[in-house]
């Protein structure tokens, strides 16, 4: 029996991977993935255009209270609004901020000839109100601007957790959810990746009748085993392939663009500033907790759910495969195999907000939901040993349980042609026996 499930991985794996669209995609996948990195560096970098803009304060409020950045330019103008819209495509301005008498709820207008951003917007509004707030509080207590300048509180809640031992480690949440998250939607495109490849697999069996002959020789649930396997094969070699040779082209083009030296300064004066405000390096928070994180648990969880939730969803996309006769009658039942993975990344916010809770435990421990919700979990540390081993061993036998159906509807349904199957026939076929 195992000489012949070996048999057929080799046979799936080898003629998968010698085939040109699987080069191709191997070499041109990494480059595509450090595009993807360097584009919001790029972007970030990027010299934007600068605005200019005019401000007419009608108030008496305003004047001085907007910052000159890298991007935006502010300078008080003196004259009536009419005279400036009227010299606004004369002027270096590219807008006119108008600001009259201000009350709650009241909106203050921006001609321009060149549209503003809403991030341009949203730090207006907030400029504009953060300066109304003041004046009304120092109108109404009798508070001075140096004295409300002292009034700058810079309160941050920095989570610690404390185990039974009373040993106190820092935690992130930003930074476990973010790897959570990662983690989570690559399993799920994985899943949906290469499980359509088998699903695509077994219909051109059926299709070319090559089947026929395999299915003399082997029984369906080492055909099943070795094909899911197989092609299990071929996408994790893709995926180090491409994580190896993506880092490589990323350090590539890190080493010839990267060393950009007004980006660099740009960072430094970032960092200064965080640091005049009593705020840490914003490097060495991202360091502390990536280093807080079980990384070796996250690592090997991260190996079994990426690996076992294929085989899983592998095995069930193979049934449907096997009971259709093309890839346009497998939408119906497509959905029903698909929900559960939609449902665990619909429900993933909820679990950041509670990975300890009850729906996160249960989802964790059910076969369908547990690669994408326990990957979640785990960056958080709370994950008892206990249940990550009946998580892992649940998955096991969900993958064993659904290869074993797929090898039932598989034998029957890979030598029926021309039948519109329906869920029941389906059932029908998980109990014929021969």
């Amino acid at each position: 029996m195992l000489n012949k499930i070996k048999l057929i991985i080799a046979r799936e794996y080898l003629t998968r991977v010698k085939k040109k669209s699987f080069i191709i995609m191997t070499f041109l996948g990494p480059i595509f993935m450090a595009a993807l990195m360097m584009v919001p560096y790029w972007l970030a970098t990027k010299d934007r255009d600068l605005q200019r803009i005019e401000v007419i304060d009608e108030t008496g409020l305003f004047l001085d209270a907007f910052e000159n950045t890298s991007e935006l330019q502010f300078k008080d103008g003196h004259e009536p609004i009419i005279k400036a819209k009227a010299k606004l495509y004369e002027s270096d301005y590219t807008a006119i901020l108008h600001i009259e008498e201000i009350s709650k709820g009241s909106e203050v207008k921006i001609y321009y000839k060149k549209q503003p951003g809403f991030t341009t917007i949203s730090k207006i509004e907030r400029k504009i109100e953060g300066v109304i707030r003041s004046a009304e509080i120092q109108r109404r207590f009798n508070v001075n601007k140096d004295q409300m300048s002292k009034i700058q509180p810079n309160i941050s809640v920095k989570p610690i957790s404390i185990d039974v031992d009373g040993q106190e480690e820092s935690k992130s949440v930003a930074i476990m959810s973010g790897v959570g998250y990662f983690a989570a939607i690559l399993i799920y495109f994985f899943v949906f990746m290469y499980g359509i490849q088998i699903m695509r697999g077994v219909i051109e069996e059926k299709t070319s009748r090559i089947v026929e002959i395999i299915i003399s020789s082997v029984k369906p649930f080492e055909l099943m085993m070795g094909k899911i396997v197989g092609i299990a094969l071929v996408g994790l070699t893709q995926f180090l392939l491409w994580s190896i040779l993506t880092s490589v082209v990323y350090s590539i083009i890190m080493s010839v663009f990267g060393g950009d030296v007004e980006s660099v300064s740009q960072t430094t004066e970032l960092l200064k500033e965080a640091g005049a405000k009593g705020m840490e390096n914003p490097l060495k928070l991202l360091k502390d907790g990536v280093q807080s994180l079980p990384l070796v648990q996250i690592f090997l969880s991260f190996l079994f759910y990426f690996i076992g939730g294929y085989l899983l969803y592998g095995a069930l996309l193979a049934a449907i495969g096997a009971a259709v006769d093309s890839e346009a009658d497998t939408q119906q039942f497509m959905l029903p195999v698909t929900i559960p993975l939609l449902f665990s990344i619909m429900v993933a916010q909820i679990i950041v907000d509670d990975p300890d809770g009850a729906l996160a435990f249960w989802l964790s421990l059910c076969p369908l939901t547990s690669p994408i919700v326990m990957m979640v979990r785990v960056p958080f540390g709370g994950v008892e040993v206990w249940e990550l081993i009946l998580s892992m061993i649940l998955l096991i036998l969900g993958f064993l349980g659904t290869t074993w159906v797929a090898a039932k509807i598989y034998r029957t349904g890979i030598l029926m042609y021309g039948k519109k199957i329906t869920y029941k026939e389906l059932w029908k076929w998980l109990f014929y026996k021969g």
